[in-house]
């Protein structure tokens, strides 16, 4: 079986819209794109490359189209990239000319991804696909970059219709400008109690 990890760029808001530049992502108006470039620094690099080793990826189709309009160009800063196999989730795709692109067309598609066998999936980007995924309790890693900032609006990587979920940390870092960069891994049911005085 599969392990599907989201991994993410949010604000203290939960905003994950374009965080990697202005054109990236303008839907809905949203102007703060690039809104991560002023907090990296060489400890998010180092730790961007452990979070960037190659393993097949699981897209939504818009995050599918910018990175096939970005990525193949630039694989040099994403090695093995063009390589993997690349999952989309889309109801309008059925092809593409990037390497190893192959198409899903709903949640069943995906639990049958997840129950092969093969490399772990990482998912990038792809708001409704998390949000889709975190519904029926197919996310078994997070892995938070949390920028210091709010945005209060623009596309959110939850929303209110996850299933309830524990989740234990693994690995946490704090880099000198305050992303906190945190691995989540599924942990269970939700445990509820009362707080002691």
């Amino acid at each position: 079986m599969r392990k599907i990890i989201v991994l993410s760029f949010i604000t203290l808001d939960g905003v994950m819209q374009a965080p990697g530049g202005p054109e990236e992502d303008t839907s809905g108006s949203f102007e703060y794109g690039g809104w991560t470039a002023p907090y990296d620094d060489e400890v998010s690099g180092k730790l961007m490359q452990k979070q960037m080793q190659p393993a097949d990826l699981l897209l939504g189709r818009k995050t599918f189209e910018i990175f096939v309009d970005y990525w193949p160009k630039h694989a040099d800063y994403w090695p093995g990239v063009n390589e993997v196999a690349k999952y989309v989730l889309s109801n309008t795709m059925e092809r593409s000319d990037w390497n190893n692109s192959m198409f899903l067309s709903s949640v069943v598609d995906i639990e049958k991804l997840k129950n092969s066998e093969g490399n772990d999936l990482k998912v990038w980007g792809s708001s409704e696909l998390v949000q889709l995924l975190l519904k029926h309790d197919l996310v078994d890693e997070l892995w938070l970059n949390i920028h210091p900032v709010l945005l209060g609006k623009g596309k959110k990587l939850f929303d209110n219709e996850a299933i309830p979920a524990a989740f234990e940390l693994i690995e946490s870092v704090v880099t000198p400008k305050g992303v906190i960069m945190a691995n989540y891994k599924r942990a269970g049911q939700v445990e509820t109690g009362t707080v002691s005085s």
